[in-house]
């Protein structure tokens, strides 16, 4: 094997990345390793304040607000990145929520604000900086948070399950089509993290089975995921593109 093909210590030095929901949880863990490995980070977030305070800890960082599920301010957002950076090479999409509740009762307003953030948010951003990469013909990588719960059915996740098995759909077909670009497209499948979005639902009793049913013992902590996004993220994934990496502990195995 020729080891001069990538670096093994997962530099990302002279990239832009742009990370969404990247004021908090896996995305901010996520902007936090990339710039460590020498990348210009953009963190965007519906919560500009929360970003800004994020990225004044960073040496490359930048806050851009962003509504993911609207188009509109994905190709501003986009479009400020490219000014301030020239390029980008990079994209995580980690922003996403989860409200839950039983199917027969699930509300209307949340299944719909659930698919406008997880599903049309993710395909927006991908649509619009995916466009970026292809005209720059420098290739790319784009990289999307999706679930276990995209994988398995879990108790009064009807709508976040949905969403993410769209996210691992649109993955693959992205990977299809910009597999030519020499843009590569993977998903990441994380078991619960210990970040904001699990709270009021992986608690007491509900926790506890989760975690007997999880060989590794536990849920994940947002690092670990931001790990394996900087992997697929780095040369070292060039010939991965349209996977999964599930990391759930072996939660989905049984």
């Amino acid at each position: 094997m020729n080891e001069d093909l990538f670096d093994t210590t997962f530099r990302l030095d002279g990239k832009t990345a742009v990370i969404t929901g990247a004021a908090s949880g896996i995305g901010l863990a996520t902007a936090q390793l990339f710039a460590e490995k020498g990348a210009s980070v953009a963190l965007l977030d519906l919560h500009l304040a929360q970003a800004q305070q994020a990225a004044e800890g960073l040496e490359y960082g930048t806050a851009v607000e962003v509504n993911v599920g609207d188009s509109e301010s994905v190709r501003k957002a986009v479009a400020e990145v490219r000014e301030k950076f020239g390029k980008i090479d990079i994209l995580v999409n980690s922003a996403g929520i989860g409200p839950v509740e039983w199917a027969e009762d699930y509300p209307e307003e949340d299944w719909h604000r659930t698919m406008s953030v997880n599903v049309n948010g993710m395909f927006f951003m991908s649509q619009q900086v995916g466009r970026e990469m292809i005209a720059a013909q420098r290739g790319g990588k784009i990289i999307s948070l999706a679930s276990q719960a995209g994988l398995v059915a879990i108790d009064r996740h009807v709508a976040y399950s949905a969403s993410k098995a769209a996210v691992i759909s649109i993955t693959k077909s992205l990977a299809h089509e910009w597999g030519k670009h020499h843009i590569q497209v993977n998903a990441i499948s994380p078991t619960a993290t210990y970040t904001p979005l699990i709270a009021g639902y992986w608690e007491g009793a509900i926790k506890e089975e989760a975690i007997r049913n999880t060989p590794a013992g536990r849920f994940a902590e947002p690092g670990e995921i931001a790990a394996a996004a900087l992997f697929l993220a780095s040369g070292a994934a060039n010939m991965i593109t349209g996977a999964n990496l599930v990391v759930d502990g072996g939660y989905t195995i049984h």
